[in-house]
Parts: C-alpha cells; sequence; structure tokens
C-alpha cells in the first residue's frame, strides 16, 4: 500500500486527526491598525451579487473585498522591503507550505506581560528538550491569544502607548531567519511581531529577517493548544495571487489520533 493510500485510510479511519486552526473571516474580524501617517488596509466584506432572485434566479454569490493581510494569512517575501526581491505569494512553492509543525508553549509568560518577547534562549532550551527544529519546519508560538480573536479590542490591546502583544527579541528573529532552515513562523497575534515592535532596531525585527531570508509568516492562528510540541504536520492553503504580498489562507494540523 502506497503511503497515500495509508493516509487515505488513516483518515477515514479516524487514526489521524484534523485540526483547523483558521480564524473565521468576516467584517468582525480584528486586523491590524496602523497608526497615522501609514494607510491600513480595507476589513473583509462580502457584497451581493445574486441571492436566488432576478440578478441570479438560481444561486446566490458574492464579490469579495478585502486586503491580503486580514485574519488568518501568510506573509510572503516581497511583503518586506528586506524581501522585496523575493517571491509573491504565487511563487511560495507548494513543498514550503507544508511541513513538520513544532509549537513552544508562551502562554503563562504572556499572561503574566502582554509585550513578553520570546528569545533564542527560549527556543534553545525547547530544543534540548525536543530536539532540534527540523528543517522545512512551521515554529508555532502559543501565547493563549486566541481567546482574544473574536474580541477586536482586547486582541489589539492598545493603550495610549500603541498595541501591547507578545512577540520576538531582535536577535530571536535574526536567528530563526538565518540559523534555521525553516519554512516560517506561525503565531496567535494578528501580525508575526510583537504590538511593540515597531520600537526595536530594527523596527519589526521579524518581518526584517524572516522574509528578508526566504521564510513565511501566518498569523492569527488558532487551536495551537490542541497540537502536540512535535508530531504534527502543518498544511497553509493560501491563494496563489500573482503579485500578492501575502493571502488570508486556510490553516491546518495533521495529529495522530488519541
Amino acid at each position: 500500500m502506497g503511503v497515500i493510500s495509508q493516509l487515505t485510510g488513516a483518515l477515514t479511519d479516524q487514526q489521524v486527526r484534523l485540526v483547523d486552526l483558521t480564524n473565521k473571516l468576516s467584517a468582525a474580524t480584528p486586523t491590524l491598525e496602523l497608526p497615522e501617517p501609514f494607510s491600513n488596509l480595507i476589513d473583509f466584506s462580502l457584497e451581493e451579487v445574486s441571492a436566488y432572485n432576478e440578478p441570479g434566479p438560481f444561486w446566490k454569490h458574492h464579490n469579495i473585498h478585502t486586503g491580503e493581510h486580514i485574519g488568518t494569512h501568510i506573509d510572503a517575501p516581497v511583503h518586506w522591503a528586506t524581501g522585496r526581491e523575493g517571491k509573491d505569494v504565487s511563487q511560495i512553492e507548494p513543498a514550503r507550505l507544508i511541513g513538520p509543525a513544532v509549537v513552544l508553549d508562551f502562554t503563562a509568560q504572556a499572561e503574566k506581560d502582554a509585550d513578553f518577547l520570546v528569545d533564542v534562549s527560549h527556543i534553545q532550551s525547547w530544543e534540548t528538550e525536543h530536539g532540534a527544529i527540523p528543517d522545512n519546519a512551521w515554529v508555532l508560538f502559543r501565547t493563549g491569544w486566541d481567546r482574544f480573536a473574536q474580541d477586536r479590542d482586547a486582541f489589539l490591546n492598545k493603550d495610549e502607548n500603541g498595541p501591547h502583544s507578545p512577540g520576538f527579541t531582535v536577535e530571536c528573529a535574526r536567528w530563526l531567519g538565518e540559523e534555521r532552515a525553516i519554512s516560517g513562523v506561525g503565531v496567535e497575534t494578528v501580525g508575526i511581531d510583537a504590538g511593540a515592535a515597531g520600537d526595536l532596531d530594527p523596527a519589526f525585527p521579524m518581518h526584517y529577517y524572516l522574509l528578508g531570508n526566504d521564510k513565511y509568516g501566518i498569523t492569527s492562528l488558532q487551536n495551537l493548544g490542541e497540537l502536540p510540541p512535535t508530531g504534527a504536520l502543518l498544511v497553509v492553503a493560501p491563494l496563489p495571487i500573482e503579485g500578492g504580498t501575502g493571502s488570508p489562507s486556510r490553516v491546518f494540523a495533521l495529529m495522530d489520533a488519541e
């Protein structure tokens, strides 16, 4: 029996569990809000074209209005200045969109400090316990932020000093971008950088180093708490938009059923 037949059989027999890691996409989905003078993307919306009526008597369909980086989405290298000569979202190889998932849990730290930053030492400690991060892996960071996914104010967590959400130190971003042969990084927050990452040097270091080194980011993930630290397989399915800097994406994990 071939590998695909084995996988199909395992899915049918529920020996493999499928976990949806995607936030629902609607006009209420929390989205990034950049301060003035920067411009923001539009929120997601549907425009009815017909609904079993005169414009379309037997069908219902809509036009979609959305920015590229809305909801659970992927960042392609061309999204950032350091990756401007890199791939757009349609050029990302399918083999880079499917790979082993490793999950690092920093929920306790993020609950104590909304501005918590993951450093290299945190990841090295995880590797000491679980083994080296495999090549082509998606490194997923759990912070418990997905519990705010339907609450815009809590999700963005802004005050007079700006937004507050967990992220990564500059050195950690550089290390992941340059020292590990990963496909990318996934987070539960609105972006792959911390809320206050604009104050770091370079600003928004995860974008700077990750996208500048042909690696990718996925954001607004859900249900990471259902995944083991190792052993799951991640599938990221963006729209192959020519020239696109990113795309809303459906993200799944496959794992052994308990």
